[in-house]
């Protein structure tokens, strides 16, 4: 099998759990912003799990697809944020901290739902089902994206999620300072990828995607 082929495969098997990972968690953000009052992802049409709004035709099509066909070590993209107004939430520390956080657990959920579904088919599926072995990597991937999507984000690099947990906790000035970081941002996550530093965010990934696995196939017997 020559790398084009390789390339496609991995295609095959990554780019859909991607692009479900970056959807669920636009649509965490926006879920849990109308909940503390901000309806404006909802209004905007932002509000679902339909991928056509939240596609970046660069961060969710471009970079991501040329990753996984070149076999990149960093699977890298994201999808359209959702737009986000914290001037409406009900109470606007707990809100950001909440909505700040739906994004990654939203992936979370998602990693154990793939898990959870993988076994399923593992356990239940017919011998003669022909694409066992494809829908499988395509749930274990899932597993695996969306705990490496959700871990990324909560990175405490302005804009990412982490930052705007860590400004929930912050007074007004602190935040604004703490805000100024983001015109660096691209410069710190460029060194942390150029120097291997990023690498680090691979065992927390790893970790959590073998737990689920594992956790999911003593349910269903399979260990």
């Amino acid at each position: 099998m020559n790398s084009l082929q390789e390339g496609l495969l991995r295609l095959g098997s990554q780019f859909v759990p991607f692009l479900l990972g970056v959807v669920v968690h636009e649509f965490g953000h926006g879920f849990a912003a109308n909940l503390w009052g901000d309806s404006t992802a909802k209004d905007s049409g932002r509000l679902t799990l339909s991928p056509v709004p939240h596609i970046d035709p660069i961060g969710t099509l471009l970079f991501p697809i040329l990753g996984m066909i070149t076999g990149l070590p960093l699977l890298f993209g994201w999808a359209r944020p959702v737009p986000i107004d914290p001037r409406r939430f009900k109470k606007f520390r707990p809100g950001l901290f909440w909505v700040a956080l739906a994004g990654p657990l939203a992936n979370a959920i998602t990693a154990f739902i793939c898990g959870f579904l993988c076994m399923v088919l593992l356990r239940f599926a017919p011998a003669d089902f022909m694409f066992q072995r494809e829908f499988t990597e395509m749930l274990k991937n899932g597993v695996y994206i969306n705990f490496g999507l959700g871990i990324f984000n909560l990175l405490p690099i302005p804009p990412l999620d982490g930052s705007k947990i860590i400004e929930s906790t912050l007074s007004y000035p602190a935040m604004q300072r703490y805000e100024q970081v983001a015109q660096y941002s691209t410069f710190i996550l460029l060194a942390l990828i150029l120097t291997g530093a990023i690498n680090f965010l691979g065992v927390p990934v790893q970790f959590l995607g073998m737990l689920t696995l594992e956790w999911n196939a003593r349910l269903f017997g399979l260990i």
